[in-house]
């Protein structure tokens, strides 16, 4: 199986920005914006997607959120931050490999998309 885009970011095979790792995710700008800040939360371990996510997952899962939360305080996200988590192609998921969006610092609409 070959490596999916964030796992040869990830293996620095691919350069990127990069604005936090650790053992089990890597976080990165996104190369096409869609706030002033928006990064990606994204698993070391290729999970294809959320609905293909096992119950072992689940330790990992929640990791990305508590970075999330992290990188909103270390930012200084007072006024707010959305996540997203593109599943499938409806909900425009463009690289099969799960990450999660954070956006902030402009106003959101609601609903989204």
């Amino acid at each position: 199986m070959s490596k999916t885009l964030f796992q040869k970011i990830a293996d620095r095979e691919i350069p990127s920005t990069i604005e936090f790792e650790d053992e089990r995710c890597i976080v990165i700008r996104d190369i096409q914006p869609q706030a002033p800040v928006h990064l990606l939360i994204v698993p070391k371990k290729p999970i294809a997607r959320l609905d293909g996510a096992a119950d072992g997952d689940e330790a990992v899962l929640g990791h990305l959120l508590l970075v999330a939360r992290d990188l909103a305080r270390k930012l200084g996200l007072d006024g707010g931050f959305r996540i997203v988590i593109n599943n499938g192609p409806d909900a425009c998921e463009s690289i099969p490999h799960l990450h999660l969006h954070l956006l902030a610092k402009r106003q959101m609409d609601w609903p989204p998309g």
